[in-house]
């Protein structure tokens, strides 16, 4: 029969090994729901947490944000074009016991309805709003996903479309209409640069018109100009106002000039068909004198 201290020490160890066996180390980034014989107990931790063996269950709630990464969807949006879209989600468990009390597995629950309020929001928008306006379309999903999230005890703080994958050929297109829409603002550009230069031409003109000396240093400094390069041929006009005077001027000077212009004149009013054949005698009558 063994001795009263041998039952003793028996005892002490059975009560040393279940109280060893009955605590659990919480970490300080998570929570412990307990249930004591199916009810429960509450949420416990962080730090040290005695639970009794074979009485109670526990169930470990990860309090750090998650970040899940939503499969690539097909979609089709409002104007009819196919894309697949993928997007992160970034959550965390705010309220662990509703967490486990409410849905089966909350990670998994939070992964499902983010995929089809993807599909559904995306389906709402045309192509250019999901290219070009991603940010009202990540608000969208995250109040949908918030809202839907808050009877799990999942708090939502990021939702943000990843990736949207267009076929080929809607990409050519793009790139064709992108071409054309910088072609059409070159050309808006460039009228719009040379009215400009024919409104600075104009008020050139305006200020050259009331000097006409100007206008003559303008031509004498480009002859300057031009002249720099001997090795090329240069077609200069000279406006009207310049060679008429001179050309008036030559024709006072010329003694011959006074008798012959009213014979041409009385000619071409007597006979209008003599008219071209005087000009060559008159000519002729000029030369021999």
């Amino acid at each position: 029969m063994p001795s009263p201290l041998l039952l003793a020490i028996i005892v002490i160890v059975i009560l040393l090994v279940v109280l060893i066996t009955s605590l659990r180390v919480v970490r300080e980034y998570e929570r412990m729901v307990v249930f004591r014989l199916g009810r429960l107990r509450g949420s416990l931790g962080p730090g040290l947490v005695l639970m009794l063996p074979f009485l109670d269950r526990s169930v470990r709630i990860d309090l750090r944000v998650v970040t899940l990464t939503i499969p690539p969807q097909e979609v089709i949006t409002r104007d009819n074009v196919t894309a697949r879209v993928n997007a992160v989600v970034m959550f965390k468990v705010a309220e662990p016991v509703r967490s486990v009390m409410s849905v089966e597995n909350h990670v998994v629950a939070t992964s499902q309805f983010a995929q089809t309020t993807l599909r559904s929001v995306v389906g709402r928008a045309d192509l250019d709003t999901l290219l070009a306006h991603r940010a009202d379309l990540n608000e969208d999903l995250a109040q949908s996903i918030a809202q839907q999230a808050v009877p799990w005890g999942v708090e939502v703080s990021v939702v943000e479309i990843k990736d949207v994958e267009i076929p080929e050929m809607m990409q050519r297109a793009m790139a064709r209409q992108a071409e054309a829409e910088r072609e059409r603002r070159a050309k808006v550009i460039s009228a719009h640069g040379e009215l400009e230069a024919a409104e600075e031409l104009r008020d050139a003109a305006r200020i050259l018109g009331e000097a006409p000396g100007s206008l003559q240093l303008r031509y004498l400094q480009t002859l300057l100009e031009l002249g720099a390069d001997q090795n090329s041929t240069v077609v200069f006009p000279l406006p009207m106002d310049i060679v008429g005077p001179l050309m008036g001027a030559l024709e006072q000077l010329s003694p011959h000039s006074g008798d012959h212009a009213p014979h041409a004149t009385a000619t071409a009013r007597d006979s209008p068909d003599s008219y071209a054949p005087a000009a060559p005698d008159n000519l002729a009558e000029g030369r021999s004198s």
